[in-house]
């Protein structure tokens, strides 16, 4: 039996630790403010033992936004590497109580769970340290050929460019989804991500491996090496792909060759925390692709969804998205 499938995620499975702290703490740590940076197994077990207060919350990028489609009421499914131990099964328990088809086949060996430690300080801005664990160990026999073909639209995480056994699952999944005429999206993650991997981000699009890119502006500005906003922007319309930048405060741009359209953001009461920001703009902008929505429609539900993670801590929606989105009159 075929699984009805609108969006599926492929990704880095960890569980976010989260903690309120100051800027002293991220100097004593030697933290580099706003960054992603990636740590060994011996560093995440003196940042888990020098914890603050910390909150728990499953994560990861690409399963955020899954959960995010879900809570549009739309069906989605996701593929990624935990093992089977307590914070794997607490990753599983949560994914899947959010109605997300998950069903991976755990590690029974290697590294433990990945995890996330996010700091956040009094202006919101998150500053992360990621232990990878089983989440990189996702390899291409976890790729369920028959899911891929399923959905609509496949969403992959850049993140996952770091190992290449996860690279290999992603290039898999592209392939397939290619093939079967599906919709393929990527997101560069982290400015720090396209640094490492600028030409292979470039390649996929001009590969025609992927047709849908989302990235925030430092991102887009790294990926073509230029200070200037319009300059990426033009670079970004000639690839010929969908092209969505989020902006902050000033919301989003899509392009699609010479066509463009432009969101706001929606105001907000409190910037609480900016974690999972990027991941639910994507969120609601896939919800709105996934029921065919015009592209204005789909810029604003992003914003919404944004709107809302950043209100409070933790990177998943705290309220029904769908009907957020129906109370403020863009319901699809």
């Amino acid at each position: 039996m075929t699984r009805k499938v609108e969006v599926l995620g492929l990704g880095n499975s960890l569980v976010d630790i989260i903690a309120l702290t100051a800027d002293d703490y991220l100097v004593a740590q030697n933290m580099v403010k706003g960054a992603m940076t990636l740590i060994d197994e011996p560093r995440a077990e003196s940042l888990y033992a020098a914890r603050v207060a910390p909150t728990f919350v499953s994560g990861g990028s690409a399963a955020n936004t899954i959960v995010g489609v879900g809570s549009f009421g739309i069906k989605g499914a996701y593929i990624g590497k935990v093992k089977a131990d307590a914070l794997g099964g607490h990753f599983t328990h949560d994914i899947r109580a959010m109605g997300v088809d998950f069903s991976t086949k755990h590690a029974t060996e290697g590294p433990a769970t990945g995890r996330c430690f996010i700091y956040v300080t009094p202006d919101g801005e998150r500053t992360m340290n990621t232990y990878l664990g089983a989440s990189s160990y996702l390899s291409p026999p976890d790729v369920d050929e028959a899911l891929v073909r399923a959905a609509k639209v496949i969403y992959l995480e850049g993140y996952m460019w770091d190992r290449p056994a996860a690279k290999s699952a992603f290039q898999k999944a592209g392939a397939i989804a290619r093939e079967a005429g599906r919709r393929v999206a990527l997101t560069l993650s982290d400015s720090f991500c396209v640094d490492r991997f600028r030409g292979e981000f470039i390649d996929l699009m001009r590969s025609k491996t992927v047709d849908t890119i989302f990235a925030n502006t430092d991102e887009i500005l790294s990926l073509y090496e230029t200070p200037h906003f319009d300059e990426a922007l033009d670079a970004l319309r000639a690839e010929r792909v969908l092209g969505i930048v989020t902006r902050s405060e000033k919301g989003c741009i899509v392009v699609e060759g010479e066509a463009t359209w432009q969101a706001p953001a929606f105001p907000i009461a409190k910037l609480v925390d900016t974690t999972g920001a990027g991941d639910m703009f994507a969120a609601g902008f896939l919800a709105g692709l996934a029921r065919g929505a015009d592209m204005t429609v789909c810029g604003r539900l992003g914003a919404l969804a944004a709107a809302e993670i950043i209100q409070h801590l933790g990177a998943r929606p705290n309220v029904s998205l769908k009907a957020l989105s129906k109370e403020k009159g863009i319901g699809i």
